[in-house]
């Protein structure tokens, strides 16, 4: 405990100009931990770290392309909700309607237990009887109407829906940044 407590005084120390939640809750739970107060403290921590999620989630969301000219696109605000019951993580998801009729949902999972077990498919598809493809310098595992790729070892990419639409969608992705995600 008086590891985290410090790691967390050192954080907060860290970021001073940061007047923000994060922060503030912080030294609260530090404050509270100093006070004696430790089910308090265990309770700022664990909302300093909710809220880290969010950012940490809304970052990952940053990767996700805009929707082409013509295009529309909804963004899924309730992903990481589900992949608190699969695990933890964070997630971004975004559904693209085109002009034509095209429909493309692009999924992003990183640091789920879920993305080991689909890495292994993406790097055995040949094997399993699934397309490869490159999109930039990216391999993905083609297969009906999806689409999947492990970005960096630990950033699932994933899309259901039209594959050309899916591949120009891919094609806009910085892929190198996604792969240095919350590094």
């Amino acid at each position: 405990m008086t590891r985290i407590l410090a790691l967390i005084a050192a954080l907060a120390a860290a970021t001073p100009a940061l007047a923000d939640e994060v922060t503030e809750t912080l030294q609260s739970a530090l404050q509270a931990y100093e006070d004696g107060d430790i089910q308090y403290a265990l309770d700022e921590i664990e909302f300093a770290k909710q809220k880290l999620m969010e950012m940490k989630t809304s970052s990952l969301g940053a990767f996700l392309p805009a929707a082409p000219d013509g295009w529309s696109v909804e963004i899924n605000s309730d992903m990481n909700t589900g992949l608190a019951m699969m695990g933890g993580g964070v997630g971004a998801e975004a559904n693209y309607k085109g002009p034509d009729g095209q429909d493309v949902k692009l999924t992003l999972m990183a640091d789920n237990p879920m993305v080991a077990s689909m890495g292994a498919m993406v790097a055995n598809a040949a094997v399993m009887g699934m397309k490869v493809e490159r999109i930039g310098r990216q391999r993905f595992a083609v297969q009906d109407e999806q689409i999947l790729g492990l970005i960096g070892n630990r950033v699932l990419v994933q899309t259901e829906g039209d594959l050309d639409s899916a591949k120009m969608l891919l094609g806009e992705m910085d892929f190198k940044g996604l792969g240095n995600f919350g590094l």
